[in-house]
């Protein structure tokens, strides 16, 4: 099966992840853009060289595109990016003449600009660090209140006008690509909702895209790899199984849904049927969490998981949602103490719960229905989120100062020794700090 890949950007989790689970079966074809063409922290994609990239391409099955990453250059840079509507949309079209050509299935989607509860502007505009706590109340209590909030007499008018601006022009390209899908460009085409709360302009647009007949969708990175899971057309019956029962109705950070649902939506989108548990292929245990989800970065508090853990006796997988960015010691530490067994179908736990969902669903489902089976790569995709899941974002992570690749090999040591013992295997393993910055680390296979 060939499949074209596009990324939001080419961070790990969202370049590499997808390349790794892909090697699992041997009879999947994936193709993605050079890395150095895709857009990172500070620069854009270079979209005139993806086009070109895109006219080699064999004859695709099916092709995944982060249509932010043709229209803005990334995730990132849709929040940025000067250029005015007319130009983005010319590009669009150009990009949309180029991908009838494939006559492939295609697979999209495109952000709902997302609104940051804070003044850190790393991934926003400069004026976000002094006015974004500012404009996120003023998106809030605008569409809570039905009317102009007063906060806007506050907020000076040429940040507040340029902020409605990109905006206005975002979501007028996203009505475009929903008129390419009543045409039946997409296959599937999805709105994604990042960082979402429970009024906003983010909000406010989602429910006009779908009162227009769009599909839309709490999470962002994992996405792509969701629309992977979809694009490969297996059968597949899953049981989701909460270790906190009487908790699922609570909704995780960084999202607008109850957990429960999170994860319906995660196994509907990816093309798995829920099952209950003795009908199931594969069971969902989800290590969800007692009245909030915690966050080790940010030093949100939350009661790990306090039960003990038993692998069951079929295929079974584990999302790991008790915090955000970052494994569940009590869980995990559990999770080690016996050698992986031939039902485990992975472990996942970054960033947010649909991040750890989307890409934990993918890989299992592409690792049941390989016609071309690697266990090695499959060993090491796990050994990857181990380690960066639980190794580092809930433990080395906190002892960093600053990125620092020496000093983050010696504290990861001793967790790799006991991901190994599980895992069964002796990989090295190098590490670096892709974007210069402590929020992800890249895990290099040597």
């Amino acid at each position: 099966m060939n499949i074209g890949f596009i990324p939001i950007d080419n961070r790990p989790v969202c370049y590499t992840l997808a390349k790794d689970i892909a090697e699992i079966d041997g009879a999947i074809n994936l193709f993605l853009p050079p890395e150095e063409l895709l857009g990172d922290l500070t620069k854009y994609a270079k979209t005139d060289e993806i086009f070109e990239w895109i006219k080699t391409l064999p004859k695709l099955d099916a092709f995944i595109i982060s249509l932010d990453t043709i229209a803005y250059g990334g995730l990132i840079p849709s929040r940025r990016c000067p250029e005015s509507f007319e130009e983005i949309k010319s590009r669009i079209l150009k990009f949309k003449d180029i991908l009838k050509e494939k006559e492939a299935k295609i697979y999209a989607f495109s952000s709902i600009m997302r609104i940051s509860n804070n003044n850190i502007n790393e991934e926003e505009k400069e004026y976000w660090s002094k006015w974004g706590k500012k404009i996120f109340d003023y998106s809030y209590q605008t569409h809570k209140l039905g009317c102009e909030s007063c906060i806007t007499n506050v907020i000076p008018t040429e940040i507040l006008d340029d902020y409605l601006n990109t905006r206005k022009r975002n979501f007028e390209i996203n009505k475009i690509y929903l008129e390419w899908q009543k045409e039946g460009f997409f296959d599937t085409l999805i709105f994604s909702k990042d960082d979402c709360a429970e009024y906003g302009f983010n909000v406010q647009e989602a429910q006009i895209l779908e009162k227009l007949g769009g599909f839309t969708k709490t999470g962002a990175d994992e996405i792509p790899l969701t629309l992977l899971a979809r694009a490969v057309s297996s059968p597949l019956k899953i049981a989701p199984v909460f270790l906190e029962p009487d908790f699922k109705n609570l909704i995780s950070n960084y999202e607008d849904v109850s957990i429960e649902n999170s994860v319906k939506g995660q196994l509907e989108l990816a093309g798995c049927q829920i099952s209950e548990i003795d009908n199931a292929d594969i069971l969902l245990f989800v290590n969800n969490f007692k009245e909030r989800q915690g966050e080790i970065v940010m030093k949100i508090p939350t009661e790990p998981f306090g039960g003990r853990w038993q692998p069951p006796k079929k295929p079974y997988m584990i999302a790991d949602v008790r915090f955000a960015n970052g494994g569940d010691n009590n869980l995990v530490k559990q999770i080690l103490e016996k050698p992986v067994d031939e039902q485990f179908f992975g472990y996942s736990a970054w960033n947010t719960s649909a991040n750890t969902l989307g890409s934990l669903i993918c890989a299992a489902k592409i690792k049941f229905a390989a016609e071309k089976y690697s266990h090695n790569a499959f060993l090491k995709l796990q050994m990857t989120r181990f380690l960066d899941d639980w190794a580092y974002q809930a433990n080395c992570r906190q002892k960093l100062e600053k990125p620092d690749v020496e000093e983050l090999d010696n504290l990861m040591n001793p967790y790799k020794s006991r991901i190994q013992n599980f895992l069964k295997t002796d990989y090295n393993v190098n590490y670096k700090f892709p974007w210069n910055r402590l929020f992800e680390v890249k895990i290099e296979f040597i």
